[in-house]
């Protein structure tokens, strides 16, 4: 009868080889496996453990590249809002032609929807329940959010000096019009089927039409 094994002479599990690359690639290959772990699992699973494990290397691999997780998840945000955020501020009509706010956000939303179609992974990182985002990205974000809400309040100031009638707040207005984008954004990425963007397009057409009629 053999002697049984002790726990040194049993062969140790190996942890993942991660060959040799540059460092930029690295970083974008854990970029890449970080967006995945937000994406499928939320942020409150996001960790350097989680990293490691969708990239299939080790933590060390990961603490080579980047000093922590908040140093990592702002690289993201650098990489995916330079994109996202040219994108988003290209959702805003020009002025000139544009005076009529259902022309404008006809526009817009035609804009938003594609964009949404286009890149899901990015807005899914943007527009997650804020609850759940680690401060670092939650900071980030709301500075974002800021500048698109101040571009958007400087077309409605724009529109509004050239119409008569009730006195529209452009700050409070445009609080409203990125809330509902948002909320309406959420919904495409999570229930794609739950509402059609033509009929959304038509129904902010009709709501538009009453609450802010054309001038003659």
């Amino acid at each position: 009868m053999s002697a049984p094994t002790s726990s040194e002479d049993r062969p140790r599990k190996r942890r993942p080889y991660a060959p040799r690359v540059p460092i930029a690639e690295r970083r974008e290959q854990l970029l890449d496996a970080a967006l995945a772990v937000i994406v499928s699992d939320g942020y409150d699973r996001i960790s350097i453990d989680a990293i490691a494990k969708r990239a299939d290397v080790a933590r060390s691999v990961v603490y080579g590249a980047f000093e922590n997780l908040d140093a990592l998840l702002t690289a993201l945000l650098d990489r995916q809002e330079a994109q996202a955020f040219g994108r988003l501020l290209q959702t805003i009509p020009g002025t000139e032609g544009l005076r009529d706010p259902t022309v404008f956000a006809t526009e817009a939303l035609r804009r938003m929807s594609a964009m949404l179609r286009e890149d899901p992974d990015t807005w899914r990182l943007i527009l997650l329940t804020p609850g759940t985002m680690p401060t670092v990205v939650r900071d980030r974000i709301e500075a974002d959010r800021e500048r698109f809400r101040l571009q958007v309040e400087d077309w409605i100031s724009t529109v509004l000096a050239d119409r008569s009638g009730p006195a529209l707040d452009p700050q409070v207005l445009a609080h409203a019009l990125v809330a509902c984008a948002e909320h309406f954004g959420r919904i495409a990425l999570t229930d794609p089927g739950r509402f059609d963007p033509q009929h959304l397009i038509g129904q902010v057409q009709l709501i538009l039409g009453v609450i802010w009629p054309p001038t003659r």
